[in-house]
């Protein structure tokens, strides 16, 4: 009872466009084992069979979400997959430098992700997916699928306490995919430690000015719920989200927001990321 008064008089004092899903979005806490590496290190992983299968099954769309063809995979491919994933979780990921890491990271949440879903398709929405431990838990992000090192880790393990923590950029966030319509694209090359930082300004770019990102009906402003989600990322004041978008966003859509000056709603489309 103590804490849903708590939860209540919170969303009481919630302002601009935050909602009551911000209060229960995982926080950016670090696992500090993870911040080992090698700044010498010459040694490179790896991606080519999540390459292979984003080649085969990936369908990239000009002005909506790129879509798998999950019904599509066979069972070789799914095995391969599998291998590869295998393959990743008995890296000694610590022994290498910090950009390779990252690209580490990210490729295996995605493949991890198609991973889960495969496992139990077909389903509508990956939130379909419950095989978290606990009476709340929606969705596989809490389930540790995989040990690397001796550890247990989880999808929200590699995204709240490895990525958004250690390497403290928002952009990374474009670049992470849920299997969902609403969240930004899978991409369809696998991340290279030597482009990084231009495909994540490009992802940003890409999800900003797309209208899972944000978009303006009548001068109200509907932004992706991850910016409500993860708001801190983005910046300490919804001012400072909005600049955050701004700054990512093509000419003429930059000087409607700067003209309206605020965020008004958030909206986020949980069907899966399945082709038609």
């Amino acid at each position: 009872m103590k804490r849903c008064a708590f939860l209540l008089a919170a969303v009481f004092f919630l302002s601009g466009f935050a909602t009551i899903e911000r209060l229960f979005a995982p926080d950016a806490q670090p696992w500090e084992r993870w911040k080992q590496h090698n700044p010498t290190s010459t040694a490179h992983v790896d991606h080519a069979p999540w390459q292979a299968f984003l080649d085969r099954y990936l369908e990239v769309l000009d002005g909506d979400a790129n879509r798998v063809r999950y019904g599509e995979v066979t069972g070789e491919d799914r095995s391969t997959l599998d291998r590869y994933i295998e393959t990743l979780t008995k890296l000694p990921i610590g022994a290498f430098a910090r950009n390779e890491q990252l690209a580490y990271w990210i490729n295996l949440y995605n493949a991890l992700t198609v991973q889960v879903v495969l496992n139990r398709y077909p389903v509508k929405t990956i939130l379909d997916v419950d095989i978290a431990a606990g009476l709340f838990s929606n969705g596989p992000w809490d389930a540790k699928l995989i040990v690397i090192e001796g550890e247990g880790v989880s999808l929200n393990d590699i995204e709240h306490r490895i990525l958004r923590p250690l390497w403290r950029d928002p952009r990374i966030h474009y670049v992470l995919n849920c299997a969902s319509i609403g969240c930004p694209d899978l991409r369809p090359r696998t991340l290279s430690p030597n482009s990084m930082d231009s495909v994540l300004t490009r992802a940003a770019q890409e999800f900003v000015n797309s209208s899972r990102g944000v978009s303006i009906e009548d001068n109200i402003v509907t932004v992706s719920r991850i910016y409500d989600w993860f708001h801190e990322d983005f910046g300490s004041s919804d001012r400072d989200v909005l600049g955050h978008i701004a700054g990512f966003a093509e000419p003429e859509l930059r000087t409607r927001l700067e003209a309206i000056g605020e965020i008004h709603r958030v909206a986020y489309d949980w069907r899966l990321n399945d082709a038609p």
